[in-house]
């Protein structure tokens, strides 16, 4: 199988922004950048982590890739298909194949309805399988997550985090689906909890060869499950790698000081941490340039003005720093810095800081 139809999923400078309204007339007087022209690619059955903080944007591009909301532009490509220029038949057909695991197991479970009704419920809507079997079909998806049988006609009050999070995963694996992204699907439960979702994740990957977008705060969950990592810093995307690469060897800032935040089992340990100053600035103002130049260590003064591009600086692993620019990549930070500056100068405005 050659490299391009290796992919899933391929994501190109994907953008959604929400419009922020003036109070009295409704007009659009600025946007939110929730996500700012992102790209990356997923290979089947391989799991790719998606990290940074609060705020940055992951659970918006998760979402947004499933087209649970409209993009702004760009382009998201499933087995090949643009997501966004399907009809809607054509998307509804589509949809069984990617699905969500939702972060919170309390709210993303109707209370009204029982476990066996949940989890058919768009088995049912899509005719995944024919009347006289899907009860049994249910019962089987049920035992693959670990849910005995006669879970079927209890509430999802009667159960705890972990138990409501197997039902979430056997209500998105019931659809047989291709792709599924897990928007912090572990967030909310006890330690020993997790480790029993994520094993069972991984256990459900290698059995039915899913393919995984895993967005998440725990960056020790992430290094477990995913094969590579993308870090997401206030809409960008600032670094790419395989797993083990990002994490022996991060090359932004950025990366460098959340990786430093990784608690180690060991009490002797000296942790080399990197605390940021400030807080993340606003994604409806973000700084001109390198967004994290407000809170960089190493900035320069190119960084104040020109954004960084997205260069490979080894194999394998991309970067967007200026740190890493090549002699082209510096020539035209440079221009575009002189430029900024005389604009500034001619209109008399201020400073760009």
């Amino acid at each position: 199988m050659n490299e391009t139809n290796d992919r899933l999923l391929e994501v190109k400078n994907l953008v959604k922004w929400f419009p922020i309204k003036s109070s009295v007339f409704k007009r659009t007087i600025g946007n939110v950048k929730a996500v700012d022209g992102i790209s990356f690619s997923i290979r089947r059955g391989q799991t790719m982590g998606l990290v940074g903080e609060s705020g940055c944007g992951k659970s918006t591009c998760g979402r947004t890739i499933l087209r649970l909301q409209e993009k702004t532009s760009g382009d998201v490509l499933l087995n090949g298909q643009d997501i966004f220029a399907l009809n809607r038949e054509e998307l509804r057909k589509l949809r069984p194949k990617m699905q969500l695991v939702f972060q919170d197991p309390y709210s993303s479970l109707s209370p009204r309805l029982p476990v066996g009704e949940i989890i058919g419920e768009a088995v049912r809507e899509h005719n995944i399988v024919p009347k006289e079997e899907f009860d049994a079909y249910i019962s089987r998806v049920m035992d693959v997550c670990g849910l005995p049988e006669y879970y079927k006609e209890r509430y999802p009050h009667g159960f705890s985090g972990g138990q409501r999070q197997r039902i979430c995963i056997a209500r998105a694996l019931a659809l047989s689906p291709e792709f599924i992204v897990c928007d912090e699907p572990v967030s909310a439960l006890d330690v020993s909890i997790q480790a029993q979702i994520i094993n069972l994740l991984k256990m459900l990957q290698k059995e039915f060869g899913l393919t995984y977008l895993f967005i998440s705060h725990d960056l020790s969950v992430v290094e477990h499950i995913s094969d590579a990592v993308g870090v997401m810093y206030l809409g960008s995307m600032v670094e790419y790698a395989e797993t083990a690469k990002i994490y022996s060897n991060p090359l932004n800032p950025y990366t460098q000081a959340l990786f430093s935040a990784i608690p180690i089992p060991d009490p002797d340990a000296h942790i080399n941490r990197i605390i940021l100053k400030g807080s993340i600035p606003s994604p409806a103002n973000p700084p001109t340039g390198c967004k994290f130049h407000t809170r960089c260590a190493y900035c320069m003064e190119v960084c104040k003005y020109a954004v960084p591009e997205w260069l490979e600086v080894e194999p394998g692993h991309f970067c967007a720093c200026h740190l890493y620019d090549t002699s082209e990549a510096k020539a035209k930070a440079s221009e575009t810095m002189e430029r900024m500056k005389r604009e500034n100068v001619a209109v008399g405005g201020k400073e760009v800081l």
